[in-house]
């Protein structure tokens, strides 16, 4: 799993039969420290986050392990929202907290 940034939506009229009810956001990957790394991924979205709120998305084969996702050409899939993330006793990030 890797942390991110909801950066934006992704608005699809034709896909994939099977991709039909997913929606999709635009992710910028942070490091542990909430630094952005220049990373962008499009992820489906299970979890109903929204646009500026940590999260925690899976890749590859791992994210086709929701239910949501299942049996679905999913190469990246958010599967939570972050409240909060220490290291070694030091909080990097808290929901609500101003950056």
């Amino acid at each position: 799993m890797n942390l991110a940034k909801v950066m934006g939506t992704v608005v699809s009229t034709q896909k994939e039969e099977s991709l039909v009810g997913l929606r999709f956001l635009v992710l910028g990957v942070v490091d542990g420290d909430g630094r952005p790394t220049g990373a962008t991924v499009v992820a489906a979205d299970t979890v109903g986050a929204g646009v500026g709120e940590m999260v925690l998305f899976a890749s590859g084969s791992s994210a086709r392990q929701t239910r949501a996702t299942d049996k679905r050409p999913c190469d990246a899939v958010v599967m939570a929202i972050v409240d909060s993330w220490e290291i070694e006793g030091d909080e990097k990030y808290r929901k609500g907290d101003d950056d």
